[in-house]
């Protein structure tokens, strides 16, 4: 099972590091507007971040994870991210 580290570095960037075999460190920009689309502030962003990595971590290695992207490029990559994330929060 993977470590996940989240830093905050302002209020819409985050600093991701995933240990694994491989450690990984990813910066990842969350905007308030998709932020309260997915959660309506029941969860914290690093919640939601931290959700958001353990469903990439389920079919990609942290590898292949890019190493800076805003969290709603997920969904174009993985259709199922957003109706799943928001199951888990």
């Amino acid at each position: 099972m993977a470590e996940i580290r989240i830093t905050s570095k302002d209020d819409e960037t985050f600093e991701v590091t995933v240990r694994e075999s491989t450690t990984t460190t990813h910066t990842v920009k969350l905007t308030k507007d998709y932020y309260q689309n997915l959660t309506g502030s029941k969860a914290p962003p690093e919640t939601l971040i931290e959700k958001s990595f353990e469903f990439l971590l389920e079919r990609e290695s942290n590898t292949m994870i890019l190493r800076r992207f805003d969290l709603a490029v997920i969904g174009h990559y993985f259709p199922e991210y957003e109706k799943t994330i928001v199951g888990r929060l």
